[in-house]
């Protein structure tokens, strides 16, 4: 499992290269990996058949309790494998989507980054390890969504998911340490073990609290659901992709995967269903008043990724069971719909239902593939959707609480979808003649695969779903619960209330797909679509940064600097001095050690140097007087036995003083530019701070100054670094990468000043 998430990362990394060189025959290279990869994970599966899973872990950072822990049972094999098989239908889609694109090369690294984040992110075994992955999926994406960055739409877009997304992310990754604190370890299946442990916490809530807020903003739940519409100005190989199998579903699994030691609370069950029930409702009613292909079909995405969470905040075997089919069902048909509509927009020129209409005579084959999906999307028989439709019912009715309030909106909710899936096919390509900007036509045979291939699966899974209960829905319900469970699944299961809530749902979705017109001009009237929402919310928050920054800015940065330095310097003062006074008792107070003649003398020249300094006129004598107080400090580093620091110490000050007196001829004559009370002031701040550092010293000296790397150091610089100096061991060897990024600092400083003093010549010659 690293080899393979390494190995996408790498494969993405080559991908521009790989385009450039090959261009006709990148992409095919590219799916024959996908699809390797799609055959290894499927062949994982009989491993896990009986709940059985499969780890590897290598040492990362083991101080930091940070592993490259990878896992793999019937949950994140069930992910993996929709990660990679949609994947790999997409990449066929897009290399005729995207064909003649000037950054074809950088699309397909993109979405192989977005692949390699989801399946490291589903295989983490560490917390800190998934939130990573979770972290590259937010960049990854940004990426994709922002593809066409010189159009301001897509740019807004991708800021807006990166910022909703990564604030949850570090919300998110407060609570996986705190977790790990409470748990002891980061380790996934350590945490699992130990549920009722974590859940009797008092930080169980704080905990709970983070990870949703990580887990709603990635998975869109309401409030934070307004960036999954507004993503969809990315191209649409990257909307199926996103939408059926990958980023958007993140949350719903972070979630099944930390059902045992999260859930099952009153605190959750008083925030997850009722966050997915809200959800689930919003979506719909949405999605019902859009004209835009891609926009109804984001507005279902979020109804179902609603429904996804109710069913995980259940928790119960039967909601389990119905979470797991409807995510396999609703990957199907919405990719298969996504792609449908680009290729709608690609070959007509429109994604807008007003203009759209009687495509079936120039596009069959995307009709029927169309048709196929919508009735998996509507729960109609034999299609895989209405044996999800009938176990999400079943889910709804055994709920722990309010299950006749939950079924009702769950029924309510899904008669808006059912009219949501017949407008997109009967609009699109049955009823009326559309007014298409450009003459229709069948697309190229690669951008039928994936839709035919998703809608046919969805029709013959239906049919027979037993390898599907049996290869992924058991082993994924297994996972989640912690025990093994026996799924089977049925097209027909008899004249039953669940039957008779299916025929409700689709003859509501039928009569709300007839009125629909008056509940659009309804919602037009009433100026529903003018609602400030969340959206808008997050806009005033985005527009009012830059004021808060420019206020804050004047309000801290009207003083002079030395206002600035005299804040800072009196609270530090303040609050070090406060603590050391409250926490020093009598017994500990400072003791002046014993001093000898020669420690006394270089005090007094130090304080001379430096009292001279500050009472001076000339600018060449406080050069002098401060090169005294370095000198001074080289010499106490004579006393005390360390001649290679004071050689140090002597060249800097040498060093300094002749710069110093090389810049000093150029500048002004001394002014005065503070009053004498200014002056007093600041006679009194030093003062206390130069007694609070004695103090401060004076207390460090009373404590025991051994320590186990003086000891380190000294035993292993000769036989480690061959040297016997140990100091310069120790910078050389031991800190050799600190001494490299200052030697790099001073070098690039260097280069600046070398390319200042070349611009001025030139300026000097043109003159």
């Amino acid at each position: 499992m690293f080899i393979l998430v390494v190995a996408i990362f790498l494969v993405a990394g080559l991908t521009p290269w790989l385009h450039r060189f090959l261009p006709r025959t990148a992409v095919w290279w590219i799916a024959a990996f996908v699809a390797g990869a799609f055959a290894f994970c499927f062949s994982l599966t009989g491993s896990v058949l009986q709940g059985g899973s499969i780890s590897s872990t290598l040492d990362w950072i083991p101080a930091l309790g940070l592993s490259l822990s990878f896992h793999a049972d019937g949950l994140s094999l069930l992910f993996a494998v929709l990660i990679l098989g949609i994947g790999f239908l997409v990449l066929l889609y897009a290399s005729k989507y995207m064909s003649g694109h000037s950054r074809t090369g950088g699309f397909y690294a993109y979405l192989m980054m977005f692949m390699g984040s989801m399946i490291g992110l589903v295989f983490a075994g560490n917390l800190l390890l998934l939130f990573v992955f979770w972290e590259l999926t937010s960049l990854s994406s940004f990426l994709l969504i922002g593809f066409h960055h010189d159009r301001a739409e897509s740019r807004a877009a991708a800021l807006q998911a990166l910022l909703v997304t990564g604030v949850g992310g570090l919300a998110m990754l407060a609570g996986f340490v705190m977790l790990g604190l409470i748990g002891g370890t980061y380790e996934i299946s350590a945490l699992l073990t130990q549920g009722d442990a974590i859940k009797s916490n008092a930080l169980y809530g704080p905990v709970l609290i983070l990870i949703l807020c990580g887990a709603f903003t990635k998975s869109a739940q309401v409030p934070f659901h307004f960036w999954l519409p507004s993503a969809m100005a990315a191209p649409t190989p990257v909307s199926a992709y996103l939408h059926s199998a990958t980023m958007v579903k993140a949350g719903v699994y972070l979630l099944a995967r930390l059902h045992p030691v999260l859930g099952h609370t009153d605190l959750w069950f008083s925030i997850v269903p009722v966050a997915g029930a809200v959800t689930m409702l919003t979506g719909a009613l949405l999605a019902f008043v859009q004209t835009d292909l891609k926009k109804l079909l984001a507005y279902t995405t979020i109804s179902a990724l609603g429904t996804l969470m109710l069913l995980l905040g259940f928790g119960t075997v039967w909601s389990l069971k119905a979470a797991m089919v409807f995510l396999v069902v609703h990957s199907m048909y919405k990719g298969a719909l996504f792609l449908v509509a680009g290729a709608v927009d690609h070959e007509s020129g429109t994604r807008d239902l007003r203009l759209l209409g009687g495509l079936r005579h120039f596009m069959p084959v995307t009709t029927a593939a169309a048709v196929l999906a919508a009735l998996s999307m509507a729960g109609l028989p034999p299609m895989l959707g209405f044996i999800s439709k009938e176990l999400l019912y079943e889910a709804k009715l055994h709920a722990p609480s309010f299950g006749l309030v939950i079924t009702v909106l769950g029924v309510a909710a899904n008669m808006f979808i059912v009219a949501v899936a017949f407008m997109f096919c009967l609009k699109t390509f049955f009823l009326g003649k559309g007014e298409f900007p450009k003459e229709p036509h069948e697309v190229p045979r690669l951008m039928l695969v994936g839709p035919v291939v998703l809608s046919f699966l969805g029709l013959s899974i239906g049919l027979f779903p037993d390898d599907l209960a049996d290869r992924f829905i058991g082993p994924a319900v297994s996972a989640i619960r912690g025990e093994t469970t026996e799924i089977s699944l049925g097209l027909w299961q008899g004249i039953n209330p669940v039957l008779l809530l299916s025929i409700l749902t689709v003859a509501g979705g039928l009569v709300l797909y007839s009125v629909r017109s008056r509940f659009v001009a309804a919602h037009d009237r009433l100026g529903l679509a003018r609602v400030q929402g969340p959206s808008r919310w997050y806009d005033t928050l985005v527009d009012g940064l830059p004021v808060f920054a420019r206020r804050t800015t004047g309000l801290l940065q009207e003083a002079p600097l030395r206002g600035h330095l005299l804040v800072v310097l009196l609270a530090g003062f303040a609050f070090v001095g406060t603590v050391l006074v409250l926490r020093t008792d009598a017994a500990r107070l400072p003791v002046i050690p014993s001093v000898r003649l020669l420690d006394v003398v270089l005090a007094a020249a130090m304080v001379g140097g430096a009292l001279f300094l500050v009472v001076t006129s000339s600018r060449l004598a406080a050069v002098v007087a401060l090169g005294a107080v370095g000198y001074g400090i080289a010499l106490v580093y004579t006393v005390f036995g360390a001649p290679d620091l004071a050689l140090t110490q002597f060249a800097i000050e040498t060093l300094s003083v002749i710069l110093f007196i090389l810049v000093m001829q150029h500048l002004p004559e001394f002014r005065k530019l503070s009053g004498n009370g200014s002056r007093a002031r600041d006679v009194l701040v030093a003062a206390a701070g130069g007694a609070l550092v004695t103090a401060l010293l004076l207390l460090t000296v009373r404590e025991p100054l051994w320590s186990h790397l003086a000891a380190f150091f000294s035993a292993k610089s000769l036989v480690l670094a061959n040297g016997r100096n140990v100091v310069n061991v120790i910078l050389v060897d031991f800190r050799a990468l600190d001494t490299l990024g200052e030697i790099t600092v001073l070098g690039i400083a260097a280069l600046g000043v070398y390319g200042l003093l070349k611009l001025r010549l030139r300026d000097e010659e043109r003159t």
